[in-house]
C-alpha cells in the first residue's frame, strides 16, 4: 500500500505541539527562577 503525497502530508503525528512545549518551557523556566530566589534572595539596591 503507497500514500500519495497529498496523503502523507494529511497525516497528523501525535507529537508535541510548538504551543504545548512552549508553555512547559515557560512553566519550567518560572520555576527555576522561583527557587533560584528562595536559594540565593538577592536585596533591592
Amino acid at each position: 500500500m503507497h500514500l500519495k503525497e497529498q496523503e502523507l502530508n494529511e497525516i497528523s503525528g501525535g507529537g508535541i505541539s510548538y504551543t504545548v512545549l512552549g508553555i512547559l518551557t515557560a512553566i519550567g523556566v518560572f520555576i527555576a527562577g522561583v527557587v533560584d530566589g528562595i536559594v540565593r534572595p538577592l536585596k533591592c539596591n
